[in-house]
C-alpha cells in the first residue's frame, strides 16, 4: 500500500522554534519529525511512499533523498505553486491506483496501521478517518458517527455545533479509495477537509476509526514542547496498540459526576470538584482513561439510549473544556429485575456485563490491548471493587467501607495524585 505524506504546509504558528526549515524537518529526540512517521511507517511495513512538498522542501528532499538510506522508497511531488493542502493528490492521481494512506507531516504519531487498514477493508468505505480525542475539542473540528462507525456530521472550526458533543476529532490520518477523488471540482486550490472529506459525511461510505494511540499535531510552540516531553517520557511508542496498554477504570456516578441515585434529566449531570484535573493528570501519565458504567435507566425505561448518549455528550463537553477527556465509555443498560412501569422486557435478563461482573472490563481490555493487572478500577461502590478484583486489576474506592479495595481515597483527584 502506498503512502502519501503531505509535507508542503509553512509551518506559520511555530515558525518561533524554526522558521529557516519546514515543520517536518523540526526535531524531536534529536530526528526531525518527518524521519519518525517514516520509520514508524516502515517497521509496519508501509515502505512506498509519495511526499508532497513545496515550502523549503529542498531541505526535506536533500536530507531523505530516494529514501534508500532509511529502507523505504521514496517519491517526491514538489509544489511550485501552492495548490491548497490536497491539490497534490490530482498531480500523482496515476500513482494511486489501491487504497492508500494519507498523512499530515505535522503531527508526531505512533499507531498500528495495520490495524487502522484492516478496519478500513472491513468497513468497506471510500475513506475512513482515524479519530481520537483530545484536550482541545472546542476548537478542532468535530467528527460525529453512529453506533457502526459510520460518520454522519463533520463539523469544522467554523460550523455550529451542539450544546454537547462527544470529544472526537479527526486527526490528520485517512485511508482513501481512489474512487474518493472522482467527481471532485478542479480549482486552483483544493482543500481536503471541506472539498474532498466533509461531502462524504451521510453518505455511508465514510468511517471513523476511533483509537487511543498517540497522534499530536505540533503545529504551536506550546504544542511542540509538549510532543517533546512526551517523546523524552517514553509516551509516544508506549501508545500504539501493538503494545500493552493499561487504564484507569472509571465508575460514573459518584465518581465523576454529583450522586444523585438514578440519573434521567441531562440537567442534574455535574462534574464533581477535581475531576477535571484528576482526568487531565490521567491523560497525561500513560494509562488510559476509561469509563465504565451501570446504567438499568436504560432497562427501566426511564432513559432512551440517545438520551443516555446525550448526557455523556455533556460529560465529555464539560471534560473538554477543561482540557481532559476520556478514551472509551463502557456501559451496561441490563438489570435483572422486573416489574417496573415502562421496562424494556429484552434488557431484562442476568448479564455478564453489569457491575460486579467484569465484562466491559474485559470488552475494553479486548478492544485496547489492556493488561488489567496493571490497571486500576476506581469508584464509589461495592460493586466496582468486586468488578475489579474479578477482572484481575487493582482497586481504590473512594469513600469509607472496606470492600477488598487495595486503597482507599477520599475523591479521585487525591488517587491520582499519587501516579
Amino acid at each position: 500500500m502506498k503512502t502519501v505524506i503531505m509535507a508542503g504546509g509553512k509551518g506559520t504558528r511555530i515558525s518561533s522554534i524554526a522558521s529557516d526549515m519546514p515543520k517536518p524537518m523540526i526535531k524531536i529526540g534529536g530526528k526531525p519529525v518527518l524521519e519518525h512517521e517514516i520509520e514508524c511507517l516502515r517497521d509496519q511495513g508501509f515502505k512506498d511512499l509519495i511526499i508532497t512538498v513545496s515550502h523549503l522542501g529542498n531541505i526535506i528532499m536533500d536530507y531523505f533523498g530516494d529514501g534508500s538510506s532509511f529502507d523505504v522508497n521514496i517519491e517526491y511531488y514538489f509544489e511550485k505553486e501552492p495548490l491548497g493542502n490536497a491539490g497534490a493528490l490530482f498531480k500523482i492521481k496515476d500513482k494511486l491506483t489501491e487504497d492508500f494512506l494519507l498523512l499530515n507531516a505535522d503531527a508526531l504519531f505512533n499507531v498500528d496501521f495495520n490495524r487502522f487498514v484492516k478496519f478500513h477493508k472491513k468497513q468497506g468505505g471510500l475513506v475512513t478517518l482515524f479519530t481520537h480525542p483530545n484536550s482541545h475539542p472546542y476548537d478542532s473540528g468535530l467528527i460525529i458517527a453512529d453506533e457502526n462507525a459510520c460518520v454522519k456530521k463533520w463539523l469544522t472550526k467554523e460550523d455550529d455545533r451542539p450544546k454537547y458533543y462527544r470529544n472526537r476529532v479527526n486527526a490528520g490520518l485517512h485511508v482513501i479509495s481512489p474512487e474518493a477523488l472522482e467527481n471532485i471540482e478542479i480549482t486552483p486550490k483544493i482543500d481536503l477537509d471541506r472539498q474532498i472529506l466533509k461531502p462524504l459525511s451521510g453518505t455511508g461510505k465514510m468511517f471513523a476509526y476511533d483509537s487511543p494511540e498517540y497522534v499530536k499535531d505540533m503545529g504551536t510552540p506550546d504544542r511542540y514542547e509538549s510532543v517533546c516531553r512526551d517523546y523524552r517520557d517514553g509516551k509516544i511508542e508506549a501508545k500504539n496498540l501493538k503494545n500493552r496498554q493499561k487504564a484507569i477504570f472509571l465508575d460514573r456516578d459518584g465518581t465523576i459526576n454529583k450522586y444523585i441515585g438514578f440519573l434521567r434529566d441531562i440537567e442534574q449531570f455535574e462534574l464533581l470538584p477535581g475531576v477535571s484535573e484528576a482526568i487531565k493528570k490521567i491523560n497525561n501519565s500513560g494509562y488510559l482513561a476509561i469509563v465504565v458504567t451501570n446504567q438499568p435507566v436504560i432497562a427501566r425505561g426511564d432513559v432512551t439510549y440517545a438520551e443516555l448518549d446525550e448526557i455523556h455528550h455533556k460529560m465529555e463537553t464539560l471534560l473538554g473544556k477543561d482540557g481532559a477527556y476520556v478514551d472509551a465509555i463502557y456501559y451496561c443498560p441490563h438489570h435483572p429485575d422486573k416489574g417496573f412501569e415502562g421496562e424494556i422486557p429484552e434488557l431484562k435478563f442476568e448479564c455478564n456485563c453489569r457491575k460486579p461482573k467484569p465484562g466491559m472490563l474485559m470488552k475494553a481490555a479486548k478492544d485496547y490491548n489492556i493488561d488489567l493487572t496493571q490497571s486500576w478500577m476506581i469508584g464509589d461502590g461495592e460493586n466496582d471493587i468486586k468488578a475489579g478484583i474479578n477482572a484481575g486489576c487493582n482497586t481504590v474506592l473512594i469513600g469509607t467501607e472496606d470492600y477488598g479495595q487495595k486503597y482507599t481515597v477520599g475523591s479521585l483527584l487525591e488517587f491520582v495524585k499519587q501516579l
